[in-house]
């Protein structure tokens, strides 16, 4: 058990913290004795075998001659373990370098952490302040800059192997689904349904540029082939039969070629609810005009019905959902009475969101959130694999996007090739492999047809995906799997000492995978950096007694 000592600014920030990081822990009470006392306070009394403090600034306990400075980091700066960069944005207190070489910041080589060993315990001081990182990156989140780096699970795995390395026995609950390595979660934005309603717009001419003059560019970049090419010319010289009514239009069907393609793998597909409504931006101003589809849900209502049928999940598209919850119920109402799910799951166009939105969505009745991510990268932008529940939200939980196709391939984005765009998928595969969580994707509704033909890079995530075993799941499973997990609780079995009983106090859902727990058997305490990789042992479990080594 771990005993946590916070600031009552950042009891909220602690408690979502050890949702993630979900291993036991409670707070400090003096008259009981804890292997690890955690203290992110100025002050911390207590005797553990190992007391873990961080702090960003000198605080009374400090020794003076053991800090070498602090360092204000508005603009973020990095820190390496295990060769890994970690950002930290917030300040930072730096120690001698003959203290640790385990963690260090990246500009001069100063260790970013001081071990000093008693007969009572080690004690371990981490300068910065681990749950002001957490409340940024989930309040604010990474700067692109940082998009591919899984900060807030990082910073799990530091603590996980300070105590695994300290010689602790250390019990989680792992975010990786029994009989699976991570979980993926396959969505489309459904944005352009039909090339047909668009008559002479925006969109229409973005298309006949893509199709005609950017293919040029991209063949000479060898990022697609010369059939590719030939295709996006023949299918803007029909556009015009398109519009007469006599030619197919290559934009519908999206739904029928995304089944065959994912062959029965769950997805989710986020419909917009209402045509020819922009919305508005923050501040209350109107959106562009071209942000308004040319479409609303219910016109794709026999849509609806196959996709769910067929074991997929349709939610909404937001438009103002994230900034006002009474536009944000008609919406969802929209998609309820289509669906007739009773609490949709929300992603809004555009990826429209503040620090507001996850209220306004709850008050709205939404299920979740998935619109938190990157318009021009891909990557982890509050930092983490895992559903959280954002802290201005009472019950709604947030599953981040992390892949979104037109970030990958659009030149005023990243503008990779299908080569490149594979390595990178397949890096953020490793990622889920090894932190486990989920992993979201994103492939518009269009993106296998012309002009924009990403169907062998989609083929090939699949099949990547597959053979690491993930669990497919749509995005309410994987956030019910989530819920699951958030409800097992750690409570003192009282039949022994230190005996702790892992129980569930909701209801689960027998369809979805179980969970596991997993036993770090830890070894002798590292001599030198008290950080080590564990032996650890999982157990596929509902209710269950774990007992000490």
């Amino acid at each position: 058990m771990i005993g946590v000592i916070a600031d009552l600014a950042d009891h909220e920030v602690v408690c979502e913290f050890f949702e993630l990081f979900k291993t036991p822990w409670e707070w400090f009470r003096k008259e009981r004795r804890y292997d690890v006392i955690l203290c992110a306070g100025d002050e911390g009394d207590g005797i553990a075998a190992l007391t873990l403090h961080f702090r960003g600034k000198k605080v009374s306990g400090d020794i003076e001659q053991k800090v070498v400075g602090e360092q204000p980091t508005a603009q973020g700066r990095n820190l390496v373990y295990k060769g890994n960069r970690i950002p930290v944005y917030g300040d930072l207190v730096t120690f001698p370098e003959e203290d640790s070489r385990v963690l260090t910041e990246d500009t001069h080589g100063q260790s970013v952490m001081s071990l000093e060993r008693s007969d009572e315990g080690a004690v371990i001081r981490v300068g910065y302040d681990l749950f002001a990182e957490v409340r940024k990156l989930l309040l604010e989140g990474q700067p692109p800059t940082n998009a591919k780096i899984p900060t807030l699970d990082r910073h799990i795995g530091f603590l996980r192997d300070l105590i695994v390395g300290a010689g602790i026995r250390l019990i989680e609950i792992p975010p990786v689904p029994a009989g699976h390595a991570f979980i993926v979660c396959l969505t489309h934005d459904v944005d352009h349904p039909s090339i047909q309603r668009h008559r002479w717009d925006h969109t229409s001419f973005g298309f006949l540029f893509r199709a005609i003059f950017d293919s040029m560019r991209r063949l000479v970049r060898r990022q697609i082939t010369i059939r590719d090419v030939l295709k996006n010319w023949v299918a803007a010289s029909q556009l015009i039969f398109v519009y007469a009514g006599i030619g197919k239009d290559f934009w519908r069907d999206f739904d029928d070629r995304y089944l065959e393609l994912e062959k029965g793998l769950s997805a989710t597909y986020f419909l917009i609810p209402f045509e020819n409504v922009p919305g508005v931006i923050s501040g209350g101003g109107r959106a562009p005009e071209f942000r308004a589809a040319r479409y609303r849900a219910a016109d794709l209502a026999d849509t609806i019905q196959k996709l769910e049928a067929s074991g997929c999940e349709v939610g909404l598209h937001g438009i103002d959902a994230w900034c006002d919850c009474e536009r944000g119920s008609v919406e969802i109402e929209e998609i309820r009475r289509l669906t007739g799910r009773t609490h949709p799951g929300v992603r809004m166009h555009w990826l429209y969101f503040d620090t507001q939105s996850p209220c306004a969505l709850e008050a709205a009745g939404a299920a979740y959130d998935s619109t938190v991510g990157y318009n021009e990268t891909v990557g982890y932008r509050a930092g983490t694999m895992q559903a959280y529940k954002p802290l201005a939200a009472t019950r709604l939980l947030e599953l981040p996007l992390h892949v979104m196709d037109t970030a990958l391939f659009y030149p005023s984005y990243l503008g990779l090739s299908p080569r490149q765009a594979n390595a990178l998928l397949n890096r953020m595969a490793d990622d889920a492999v090894h932190l486990g969580g989920c992993l979201t994707v994103n492939w518009h509704d269009r993106s296998l047809a012309p002009e924009r033909l990403w169907e062998r890079s989609y083929r090939d995530l699949l099949l990547e995906l597959k053979r690491r075993d993930a669990w497919f799941a749509t995005a309410a499973d994987s956030v019910a799997w989530f819920r699951k997990r958030r409800s097992m609780k750690f409570e003192s079995a009282g039949t022994g000492h230190d005996e702790v009983r892992v129980q569930a106090v909701d209801t689960h859902n027998d369809s979805l995978p179980g969970l596991r727990l997993r036993v770090h058997n830890a070894g002798e305490p590292q001599k030198t950096d008290a950080s080590h990789s564990s032996r650890s042992v999982d157990i596929f479990f509902e209710d269950a007694l774990v007992t000490p080594a």
